[in-house]
């Protein structure tokens, strides 16, 4: 148990570091791209930035150009929520795997039925 806590930790902590090397790394390819361009273009955003709102005073994440806020959060929480209601895929493979089990039930009578 304890190793595997350990590995867990360690897992963690190196999925951690190595995410925030890729952030560091979007934003030295920005500030490369801009040094090379010679010139500092509106159209070149920071990766990842944290600013103060212009109507609430509330804190919002800008990444990728785009601002990210509660709000924003709650609506792609309620259109996640509609896709996730009925999936067509997941209602004909629990008919299929039905189906199969019922086939082997009747060529396989002896053998227990495990769900």
């Amino acid at each position: 148990m304890i190793r595997m806590l350990r590995f867990m930790l360690k897992l963690v902590v190196l999925v951690s570091v190595l995410f925030i090397g890729v952030i560091i790394g979007f934003q030295e390819a920005n500030y490369g791209l801009k040094k090379m361009k010679g010139f500092d273009d509106g159209s070149f955003t920071a990766v990842f930035s944290i600013r103060e709102g212009k109507e609430s005073g509330d804190l919002e994440a800008v990444i990728f150009g785009e601002t990210v806020n509660s709000e924003t959060l709650e609506e792609k929480k309620k259109v996640l929520e509609e896709i996730y209601t009925y999936n067509l895929f997941t209602d004909i493979a629990k008919t299929l795997t039905h189906l199969l089990q019922n086939i082997f039930s009747l060529i396989l009578p002896d053998h227990e039925h495990v769900e």
